[in-house]
């Protein structure tokens, strides 16, 4: 991931990459039971999709295709923050500290989305 780079565009793509890694920790960490296992892959196929249609958006071919990259990834926020709480963390204060943690970090990608959105129409 760009590291190096000050825009804007390379921080929330690095951003975005983060939320996927730490969802992807945070789901290695929970109990296993069938209800977890399924809504933990949807959750790590959510996650990752946040900053893959970001990336996308990043080499759009025209607005339109630019701003329905940046509504998925709006969606797909919104989607990680729907799995994260539906996930059994079995009163693990630590697991319920980092999901809080999640649910705000998808809550804020959202935002930034949205605003993209409402700026770019």
């Amino acid at each position: 991931m760009p590291q190096t780079r000050n825009s804007k565009q390379y921080d929330l793509e690095e951003r975005t990459f983060l939320f996927a890694k730490r969802v992807r920790i945070f789901a290695g960490q929970l109990h296993k039971t069938p209800g977890n296992t399924e809504d933990g892959k949807q959750l790590i196929r959510s996650s990752g999709s946040v900053g893959a249609n970001y990336i996308e958006a990043n080499e759009a071919l025209s607005k339109k295709d630019f701003l329905m990259r940046i509504k998925i990834s709006r969606k797909e926020a919104k989607e990680s923050r729907y799995w994260l709480n539906l996930l059994e963390i079995n009163n693990n204060a630590k697991l319920d500290i980092e999901r809080k943690s999640l649910i705000q970090e998808a809550t804020e990608l959202m935002n930034i989305f949205g605003s993209i959105i409402k700026k770019s129409q």
